[in-house]
């Protein structure tokens, strides 16, 4: 149950698949020289090199900072020029708008403008599948500061034919959890941007369809789809992906985000919000990460990085936008980032990301994918905002 993506046509798409996909050669760009034959989305060595020695865990601007710039500028440096419009870029992406401008953020939301640019705005190819629609969320997030019309106009015709579809409960259009970060943001931004509340309307009905049919009201914990409903763990509990959960976390984030106080139903995205981050901050392991699958955490001897960071993100955003407590939730997301940091390689590289996929599998700790560092990126960015010149004082 692997997603489609989309890549340049020809042989490219086999390559990427077989973890063979080439950077072009050196340029006036600055792209990596072909014989580095680097993945643009990523890939599992079998030698990263060392782990990085020069990060400290303490919520200092400079330390978060510092930790920020190095992963960042080489992911940055992987992927310039190798560019597309699918849902694992989107993801990083949004890392890279998020980045703040006192840590260099220029240069990255410069890098989204010449992206935004190449794509001319447009959307992925599939007019209903919101992990074609998650580029959404950069191209609003830049026409909030540029103000130029076209870097909206197509997203702003995909969400009205969206919005114009036939719609049947039955068949939810947002069918698996992962979906809920990629499109409710878009709309809901957008929804702000335009001044037009069909478009927020439209996102929570889709919302509470999805939430109806995943969401365990027990548990507060997505199933990644309504094949996994019925799935066990080896220790006979139930299967829930700590990545898609992670998704859902940080769709929640990003949309209540942007929604406003007086939305009729903001009161029920606050609800699932609290509840879910109370059940996964339980679930935090001793190193301060997340296993693959969160109820059986010995099944997993690796901590899966992705979904910590989307985790870590969400919960930060909570402390510090005051919707959790700032006492019981910092300790959790202190502990999640110090843990983040013992994942970072001595060249900037972030590991222990599981691979494109839709469950609990294995993965090295090596193995670095774009939309994990994306989610670092945003788990950063608020860790960095929560932080002081001098060591926090709580």
């Amino acid at each position: 149950m692997y997603r489609s993506m989309h890549f340049r046509k020809g042989i490219l798409p086999l390559l990427v698949v077989l973890g063979l996909t080439f950077t072009a050669s050196q340029n006036a760009c600055g792209q990596l020289p072909a014989s580095e034959r680097i993945p643009a989305i990523g890939d599992s060595p079998a030698d990263a090199g060392p782990l990085a020695k020069d990060l400290s865990p303490v919520f200092r601007k400079k330390d978060v900072a510092h930790a920020l710039g190095k992963v960042a500028d080489w992911q940055l440096k992987r992927v310039e020029g190798n560019y597309e419009q699918d849902w694992t870029m989107a993801a990083l992406y949004a890392g890279f708008m998020a980045v703040p401008q006192a840590v260099n953020g220029a240069k990255y939301q410069d890098a989204m403008l010449s992206m935004g640019k190449q794509f001319s705005w447009q959307l992925g190819n599939r007019p209903e599948h919101a992990d074609d629609h998650a580029v959404g969320q950069t191209y609003l997030e830049l026409y909030e500061t540029k103000h130029d019309p076209a870097m909206v106009v197509p997203t702003r015709q995909s969400m009205d034919a969206l919005l114009a579809r036939s719609d049947d409960p039955k068949k939810p259009l947002w069918w698996w959890c992962d979906a809920l970060f990629m499109a409710p943001p878009v709309l809901a931004k957008l929804s702000k941007d335009a001044g037009d509340r069909k478009y927020i309307d439209f996102m929570n009905r889709e919302w509470w369809i999805t939430s109806s049919l995943l969401y365990d009201s027990q548990l507060h914990l997505y199933s990644r789809d309504a094949s996994f409903l019925d799935k066990k763990e080896a220790n006979g509990k139930k299967l829930f992906w700590a990545r898609g959960n992670g998704w859902v976390m940080a769709g929640l984030a990003r949309v209540l985000e942007v929604m406003p106080d007086s939305y009729p139903d903001r009161a029920r995205y606050v609800t699932q919000y609290r509840e879910m981050a109370k059940a996964i901050a339980a679930l935090q392991g001793s190193d301060g990460l997340w296993r693959p699958g969160l109820l059986d955490a010995t099944a997993y001897p690796l901590p899966e990085v992705s979904g910590s960071a989307f985790n870590t993100y969400a919960l930060a955003w909570g402390v510090r936008t005051g919707l959790l407590d700032r006492k019981e939730y910092l300790p959790v997301v202190q502990k999640a980032w110090a843990g983040l940091l013992t994942h970072i390689y001595a060249d900037g590289r972030l590991g222990c990301i599981q691979p494109i996929g839709a469950s609990p599998d294995k993965f090295t700790v090596t193995s670095s994918y774009v939309y994990g560092v994306g989610a670092f990126l945003l788990a950063g960015s608020e860790v960095y905002q929560l932080s002081e010149p001098k060591r926090m004082r709580e």
